[in-house]
């Protein structure tokens, strides 16, 4: 069980589940036996268009690959949610400009996907993952394409979003996430296991 403000690392090399148990929590896959529950909701009971509202108003979700549309700017990318739940485009822009000021990205939200580093991408994603007051942000190795230097940095930011309330999982092979979390599990063959 996770709480509001905590920051819990699911450390474990690659192939060892950790995306398999990040896509079960974010309902973008189904389990084959027993119960998952975010937010109080059992995940698995959940239809398609339950779990896709479960991760539009609860349950943020960041991937390796930022998946941002590089045809968008950073607010428009990061407005998408609040559009897609029927938000008045002008306060989902409002909202972005506010979700990227909170990861540090003011004064870049006309800047295009490839505009921006690899460390301000995710920030982007971040800040897309945020929109909507969702609680839970989930990260699939948010680190893993940036230097050594942008990856502290984006746990630095993981971390005082936790200490601002916001509960995230992230899950990683990278030592640094050790540093920042509380609450640390091990993921090996598909088995996790408190560290």
């Amino acid at each position: 069980m996770a709480y509001a403000g905590e920051f819990v690392c699911v450390f474990g090399a690659s192939g060892s589940g950790k995306s398999t148990l990040m896509n079960l929590l974010a309902g973008l896959d189904l389990p084959d036996s027993g119960e998952i529950r975010v937010g109080g909701r059992d995940v698995g009971r959940l239809d398609e268009s339950g779990r896709a509202r479960l991760r539009l108003e609860t349950v943020g979700v960041v991937f390796q690959d930022h998946n941002l549309l590089e045809e968008l700017t950073a607010a428009e990318n990061v407005a998408l949610p609040s559009e897609a739940s029927g938000a008045d485009p002008e306060a989902a822009r409002e909202e972005a400009v506010r979700q990227l000021a909170r990861v540090g990205l003011s004064g870049l939200e006309g800047r295009y996907p490839h505009q921006l580093s690899g460390g301000q991408r995710q920030r982007v994603g971040i800040a897309r993952a945020l929109t909507g007051q969702r609680a839970i942000l989930l990260a699939d190795e948010p680190t893993g394409s940036l230097d050594s230097a942008a990856s502290t940095d984006l746990f630095a930011l993981i971390r005082t979003l936790c200490d601002e309330g916001l509960l995230a999982i992230v899950f990683s092979h990278d030592h640094d996430c050790r540093r920042f979390a509380d609450t640390l599990y091990e993921m090996t063959d598909g088995r996790l296991t408190a560290s």
